[in-house]
């Protein structure tokens, strides 16, 4: 089981830097994590099939976490994607998401879609998957979701989604193997994380590894300057700039003789 980044840019994409989404991977099948872009090509090029998606989980209403939805599902069924998709999010979210599908008038050319309103703070069961999907409120201009996909011996890796530092997530965060979380701006600011606020977040919630992502080297700061301010606040783990198309697997369970 992994995560592979998508794109990791902010609102504004640079030009190796797309809108910030993921797909994470599993036996059972993919669940991608927002739709920001060309997310058909995008899967391609990461050398997963989109067939094989199982749910979309979407953290938030904001056009840079949406806008690649309709064209995904055009594309889906034009390629012959013959299974019901659901598609979670919280309720705002979801209205979003179906008033852009209306406005595209897609019609038939579009998946099955089962829209499945999912509260922050609870989980996201998928049937037969053999990890978990928990959810947390971040601190956000929207109402937006966090999450926490573990495996079922415990190992978890969390996504921070668009936040300023919170406790939920923090909490949510804890004891993860990576923590992908969201490097926006160079100082503090309302629904945003700092690279120095990232580090925080990641020593507070003693995680292993730390990948920032929604960040660029124009509007954010140097890769060398933030992955230093991580260092500055206290965190002392793997840390890295979040490279699209990178990978994360959850780490092979420690056996002790």
């Amino acid at each position: 089981m992994r995560m592979i980044l998508l794109g990791v840019g902010t609102a504004v994409p640079d030009a190796d830097r797309d809108y910030t989404h993921m797909v994470w991977e599993a036996p059972d099948g993919l669940v991608l994590i927002d739709a920001g872009g060309s997310v058909y090509q995008r899967l391609l090029r990461a050398g997963v099939d989109p067939h094989d998606l199982r749910a979309i989980v979407l953290t938030h209403s904001h056009a840079d976490h949406l806008n690649g939805l309709p064209g995904l599902l055009f594309s889906l069924k034009l390629a012959g994607y013959d299974r019901r998709l659901p598609i979670y999010g919280n309720m705002p979210t979801l209205a979003a998401a179906q008033h852009m599908l209306e406005a595209f008038e897609l019609e038939e050319h579009q998946p099955v879609i089962e829209w499945t309103p999912v509260e922050a703070g609870e989980e996201i069961e998928l049937e037969g998957a053999a990890y978990r999907i928990h959810t947390a409120p971040t601190v956000h201009s929207r109402p937006c979701l966090a999450l926490r996909f573990s495996s079922n011996d415990g190992r978890a890796l969390v996504y921070s989604a668009d936040t300023e530092p919170c406790d939920a997530v923090r909490n949510l965060a804890h004891r993860a193997s990576v923590l992908i979380h969201e490097a926006t701006t160079p100082e503090p600011f309302p629904g945003h994380t700092s690279p120095y606020q990232a580090g925080e977040v990641a020593a507070a919630a003693d995680v292993a590894r730390l990948v920032l992502v929604h960040y660029s080297p124009r509007w954010t700061m140097s890769a060398d300057r933030a992955i230093a301010e991580t260092r500055a606040a206290g965190f002392t783990g793997e840390v890295e700039i979040g490279r699209e198309f990178a990978s994360y697997a959850l780490p092979p369970v420690q056996k002790h003789p």
